[in-house]
């Protein structure tokens, strides 16, 4: 599948998958300066990418980096980033640092990940009842912990 990107900023990067079985390609922070978060603190990261989705039966998914997040405790304010087939903006990433500790990101680094798949658009229908099964309304841990 073909997607098409428009690098907005000369200093924005092309998105990249970092080895052949990535199933996200990395996206990076254009900033004119470090960009320090402190523990709490949000923010908007730019990319100075655009991209071009094939039609309605794709999205791309923003997700956080690993490593930022289980090591540093930066992972994405809104968990997971949704860009619709229809968008054509920046693709700017929501971050919040979850840490203890302040955490600095450097102008050009990998600060999220780019996913591509595939959507359904439901046709929702209203119901007068649902159909039963074992599990019904529980939910919220109600199979277990484990």
């Amino acid at each position: 599948m073909q997607v098409k990107y428009k690098l907005l900023d000369p200093r924005a990067k092309a998105p990249a998958y970092a080895t052949p079985g990535a199933a996200a390609a990395d996206l990076c922070a254009v900033l004119d300066a470090p960009l320090t978060l402190e523990p709490g603190q949000r923010a908007m990261v730019p990319t100075g990418l655009a991209i071009e989705l094939p039609g309605p039966d794709c999205v791309a998914l923003v997700y956080a980096r690993s490593g930022l997040a289980i090591k540093q405790g930066v992972t994405l304010s809104n968990c997971v980033g949704v860009i619709d087939s229809d968008y054509r903006g920046e693709i700017k990433v929501g971050l919040v640092n979850l840490g203890a500790a302040p955490v600095t990101l450097a102008p050009g680094e990998r600060v999220a990940q780019l996913c591509i798949a595939p959507v359904w658009q439901a046709a929702f229908a209203p119901a007068e009842e649902l159909s039963d099964t074992d599990r019904g309304t529980g939910g919220f841990g109600s199979t277990g912990r484990l």
